[in-house]
């Protein structure tokens, strides 16, 4: 979840304002007019707080890292789990919000309105609070994406048609959207509310969009890393329009043709290069021809934009230079604080055998990345020594 406009801790919880959170209560405002739309802009944003809260310590309970953002229409917690949850546990989470949004709404409603009165005949302030408690805390229940309704609708499908229930609730909520917005059109006294149609309908198409943009972004990248693996082992140099083969590669071709000078050059142009990147790590390289390649830096090697060090780095870390590696990598965190950097001066530190080293850039990386982390170091032989130490497990579930 990236920063934003303000950053402050609630009970523990990173807590992200950003302007479209403010923005919306002014519309607020400004579409009921005053003496209504103040009070009720003012709760609204104290019941979204709270209704975030609700899920961020229900996250919090399974032992997952949680944090909440405020932003246009919505909040959101975000939550990254340190094993797998149970469906009890998701729903749990799902409900936790709107769940005490409702109870706490009912609870002030009644103390404002001195009793369990209908609100018809209340003032501003309690029709303020009963819409912003309870009543949006019922409309969150709607068994629908995204509300939490759809979450807890999802969890349940799931247990019939396994992982193709999100796909499901995602056709589920366009068609109850479109229906519904069918059916408000066609009814005079509806047609104004057409508009919280709209909100599960665009939200859905969006996910929609996002993560179909996700899958081609895997495939294409698919596609490169496997070229990059047959330029290595054959040479041949077949890459998608777009895309080039590595600067390593281009530099162990150089060396082949007996050019050190030329293969420092393409070294040197990748580090300085500004423009997106366009080629895939040399994972698949040959250890000896990395360490060749690598033998041609200079000293001290140059720093440059975040992925070409944090793969300059990860060679380093292959070819067995670690203390050039940490102090490299350790150099371009401060430049840019990329999290994949710090893991890298951790690997670096562990494999040279200083445990606190190594625990205390872990720390820093899982403050800001926990998942990312906890994917990258699975495989790194570094951390062999430190897997059963109570300390790295604490470093990388934070």
């Amino acid at each position: 979840m990236p920063s934003a406009a303000a950053v402050f801790r609630l009970f523990g919880f990173p807590v992200h304002v950003r302007p479209g959170f403010f923005m919306f209560m002014v519309l607020v405002v400004v579409a009921q007019g005053p003496t209504f739309g103040i009070p009720f802009a003012v709760f609204m944003a104290v019941f979204t707080v709270i209704h975030e809260l609700g899920h961020a310590f229900a996250a919090r309970s399974t032992g997952a890292e949680a944090q909440i953002a405020l932003d246009f229409m919505a909040g959101y917690a975000a939550f990254t789990p340190t094993r797998v949850l149970t469906k009890w546990e998701r729903v749990g989470i799902s409900f936790a919000g709107p769940g005490v949004q409702i109870l706490l709404g009912s609870i002030v409603y009644v103390a404002v309105r001195g009793g369990v009165q209908a609100p018809e005949s209340g003032n501003a302030i309690q029709l303020a609070v009963f819409w912003a408690g309870p009543m949006i805390g019922l409309f969150n229940l709607i068994p629908v994406l995204p509300f939490d309704g759809g979450h807890i609708t999802e969890v349940a499908v799931e247990t019939v048609i396994g992982e193709r229930a999100h796909r499901f609730m995602e056709w589920f909520t366009i068609v109850v959207a479109v229906g519904a917005m069918v059916w408000m059109a066609l009814d005079p006294n509806l047609v104004r509310f057409i508009f919280f149609a709209l909100i599960p309908l665009l939200s859905v198409a969006a996910s929609m969009s996002a993560e179909r943009a996700r899958e081609r972004r895997a495939r294409s990248q698919q596609i490169l890393a496997r070229s990059e693996a047959l330029a290595w082992a054959t040479g041949q140099v077949q890459f998608p329009d777009g895309t080039v083969p590595s600067p390593w590669f281009r530099a162990w071709q150089q060396l082949q043709a007996g050019e050190r000078q030329a293969a420092l050059h393409v070294l040197l142009l990748d580090l300085a290069d500004t423009e997106p990147v366009n080629w895939w790590p040399p994972d698949a390289a040959p250890v000896e021809a990395l360490a060749r390649v690598a033998e041609v830096l200079p000293s001290p090697i140059p720093q440059g934009r975040s992925f070409s060090a944090f793969v300059l780095s990860g060679v380093l870390l292959r070819v067995g230079r670690h203390d050039e590696a940490a102090r490299y990598a350790a150099a371009a965190y401060e430049a840019n604080r990329a999290p994949m950097l710090a893991v890298h001066v951790a690997r670096a530190a562990a494999a040279l055998g200083h445990r606190a080293t190594a625990l205390a850039w872990l720390r820093t990386a899982s403050s800001t990345s926990p998942d990312l982390v906890a994917n990258a170091i699975d495989g790194a032989r570094e951390f062999d020594s430190l897997r059963h130490d109570p300390e790295f497990a604490a470093a990388v579930s934070r």
